[in-house]
């Protein structure tokens, strides 16, 4: 347990350029302290002390302002930055080295027995205002961009954004890069952009074409004058 701990005091060093000590961490982290309370509520539900288990989770809830059911179950080194309005359900599954922002919620949309909560694979980041709704899968190494909706599995080493999430990009091994937020920052990889570019290129594409038939119409018409021209002048001389 110690040695967990300590990870997760690491991984918040590691991910946030703001922190200047491990002490800073645990004293003034909400997500960290949303963490510790966790952990312990986890393990009280584990050992069927289930009522109090809960009570130390709403006890977490009212200090940090992040909810995390008991029955939840994150691996090891997961980060929660800022931490406010972040909610994981009953049966949510998390990775290790996992990072999530902000307002982000890990939700169920069923009221079934089972899995009705998201599986969140290893080394993913969910931005800040995310939902990601129903037993959903996300790959390993995944990118959810902030206020995305994700209602679909996440493939591995891809980014999805908007409403519904959609991929922008998508990658065969894990580059190594921290996205903060999981949001693409390269022009390249934002889907608007690259909408509003084929449309111009559509557009483009389109006067060319209108600026060519106009030009064939103005020869045609020349011919059919000259045509005319030439017949009238048979017909006078006739």
């Amino acid at each position: 347990m110690l040695k967990r701990i300590l990870g997760d005091i690491d991984s918040f060093f590691a991910r946030d350029p703001a922190a200047r000590s491990r002490l800073e961490v645990m004293l003034c982290y909400p997500g960290f302290h949303a963490v510790m309370a966790y952990r312990l509520s986890h393990w009280l539900w584990r050992h069927d002390v289930k009522l109090l288990a809960r009570f130390v989770s709403h006890v977490g809830r009212m200090l940090t302002g992040i909810e995390i059911h008991p029955a939840a179950r994150i691996g090891d080194h997961f980060f929660i930055d800022h931490g406010m309005g972040v909610v994981i359900g009953e049966t949510a599954s998390i990775g290790h080295n996992v990072t999530i922002y902000h307002d982000v919620t890990l939700g169920g949309v069923s009221l079934e027995a089972g899995i009705r909560h998201p599986q969140v694979g290893d080394d993913v980041i969910i931005g800040a205002g995310a939902r990601v709704l129903g037993p959903v899968s996300i790959g390993k190494g995944a990118r959810i961009g902030s206020n995305a909706v994700v209602v679909k599995d996440v493939a591995e080493h891809s980014t999805v954004v908007g409403i519904p999430a959609r991929a922008v990009k998508t990658a065969q091994v894990d580059d190594g890069h921290f996205d903060a937020y999981g949001t693409p920052t390269d022009d390249k990889d934002d889907p608007m952009l690259a909408t509003l570019t084929d449309m111009q290129n559509e557009m483009q594409r389109m006067a060319a074409r209108i600026r060519e038939l106009e030009a064939r119409s103005a020869l045609s018409k020349e011919a059919d004058a000259a045509a005319a021209q030439w017949e009238g002048g048979n017909d006078i001389k006739h």
